[in-house]
């Protein structure tokens, strides 16, 4: 191991000050076969265990279920509303969890008024009460970006 370099409970660590440190990424794609709402939350189960190991970050119980409230929401809209593949990337650092969906349609997401008598569309409701939430138009469709914030 380099000079630059730690290890922490098998987790390899940079030092220094000149060291960047670039957000873990991971990215997968769907075609909107069955399963995939699962495959997805899966897809970011494995993104916790190499957030956890590689940036050391602690992910209580409450922060693990809102990231996978959001990767849920935002799959299950790009499922139902666009008529092509979709991307799921997953960002993570010590202090945020952005989940970003990138779909073929360039129609924007709803946001219906509160409504607790409504019988669904309650998605980017919930999804914005959890994060910051942007969209906006790609070549090919939409992205819509939620970034959490980590205790």
């Amino acid at each position: 191991m380099s000079e630059d370099t730690e290890c922490r409970d098998g987790a390899v660590i940079r030092s220094g000050c000149d060291a960047s440190i670039e957000p873990l990424r991971q990215v997968t794609h769907y075609t909107g076969e069955p399963g995939c709402i699962a495959d997805a939350r899966e897809f970011t189960d494995r993104f916790f265990v190499r957030l956890r190991q590689e940036w050391c970050v602690t992910l209580d119980a409450r922060a693990v279920g809102d990231v996978l409230i959001v990767v849920s929401e935002l799959v299950t809209n790009a499922d139902r509303h666009s008529a092509g593949p979709y991307v799921l990337e997953l960002e993570g650092t010590a202090r945020h969890v952005a989940v970003t969906v990138y779909d073929s349609s360039a129609v924007a997401p709803l946001r219906y008024p509160k409504d607790p008598g409504r019988i669904g569309g309650h998605g980017l409701e919930i999804v914005d009460a959890l994060a910051e939430v942007t969209v906006e138009r790609v070549p090919v469709g939409k992205r819509v970006r939620a970034v959490l914030t980590l205790a």
